[in-house]
C-alpha cells in the first residue's frame, strides 16, 4: 500500500527567524492522524534567518539527524562538541539520558535551510553521543547512499534504532530500486525537485508511505533529493 502525504498538508510555523514546515504533528500544529510513521517522529523543513537560532534547549532519548541543504548551522551541546554543519553533511545527536544544545544560522548574512528529522530509538537512557559526516553529492548521484544505518554502514553515522536513512540525486534517465521486506515500513521525502516513486509523482515536499511492499523504485527525476527512510513497523 502506498499513500501519498502533500507538501500542503503539512503543518506551518512561522516565528519571524524561522519558518519551518512540519511532516507530522510538532508543537502547535497537531494531527491525531499524523503522528509519525513507525519510529520516525519529526521530519522539519526549517528556514533560519542570518544570525538567529534556537537557544540552548533539552532533548532526551530521541536520535535527532540535522541534514543541511544550503547555508551554514552553528551546533554547540553540553557534550562538548561545537561544529558548524553545511550542505552535504550530516550530524546525528543521541539524546539518550539528557543533553541541552543549541543551533544557530551561522551566517551574518545568508538564511539557513535544513531538514531536522527524529526517530524514535530502541534503547532508552544511553550516554548521550554525538557524530558528523560529509557525503559528498557524487556519492549520491544516480543512487541511494546510506546515511544513517544503526550498524554505520559504509560509512553512515549510527542510529540506535533498525531503521536505515538513503539520500539520492536524480535526474533524466537516473533510477533506483530499493527492496523492502513487506513486513516492514518505508518513507520517501522528496527534497527538492520532481520524482516518480512507484508510479506516483511526487514534487517537493511530498511524501510517499509504503507499507506491505517489496521495493522502493525511483524514476523521473527533474533536479531531485529524495531521502528514503526503511523502518521497522
Amino acid at each position: 500500500m502506498l499513500q501519498i502525504h502533500q507538501s500542503k498538508a503539512r503543518g506551518y510555523a512561522e516565528h519571524g527567524w524561522l519558518r519551518s514546515y512540519h511532516s507530522f504533528s510538532f508543537a502547535d500544529y497537531y494531527d491525531p492522524q499524523n503522528m509519525g510513521f513507525g519510529p520516525l517522529r519529526v521530519i522539519n523543513e526549517d528556514w533560519i534567518e542570518a544570525g538567529k537560532g534556537f537557544g540552548t534547549h533539552g532533548h532526551r532519548d530521541m536520535e535527532i539527524i540535522t541534514y543541511v541543504l544550503e547555508g551554514e548551522l552553528a551546533h554547540k551541546d553540553s557534550m562538548g562538541n561545537g561544529s558548524v554543519i553545511k550542505p552535504g553533511d550530516v550530524q546525528r545527536m543521541s539524546a539518550g539520558s539528557g543533553v541541552q544544545h543549541s543551533e544557530y544560522n551561522h551566517s551574518a548574512e545568508n538564511p539557513a535551510h535544513l531538514l531536522q528529522i527524529w526517530i524514535m530509538p530502541d534503547v532508552a537512557g544511553i550516554v548521550p553521543e554525538y557524530e558528523e559526516t560529509s557525503f559528498p553529492a557524487a556519492e549520491k548521484d544516480g543512487c541511494l547512499r546510506a546515511i544513517a544505518a544503526p550498524d554505520g554502514r559504509d560509512g553512515a553515522v549510527k542510529i540506535h534504532q533498525n531503521a536505515v536513512l538513503y539520500a539520492g540525486l536524480f535526474d533524466g534517465a537516473q533510477q533506483a530500486q530499493l527492496t523492502l521486506d513487506p513486513a516492514r515500513l518505508a518513507y520517501v521525502h522528496v527534497v527538492r525537485g520532481t520524482l516518480v516513486v512507484n508510479g506516483h509523482t511526487l514534487t517537493t515536499g511530498d511524501a510517499a508511505k509504503l507499507s506491505q511492499e517489496t521495493e522502493v523504485r525511483l524514476t523521473g527525476g527533474v533536479a531531485a533529493e529524495v531521502l528514503v527512510f526503511d523502518l521497522p513497523s
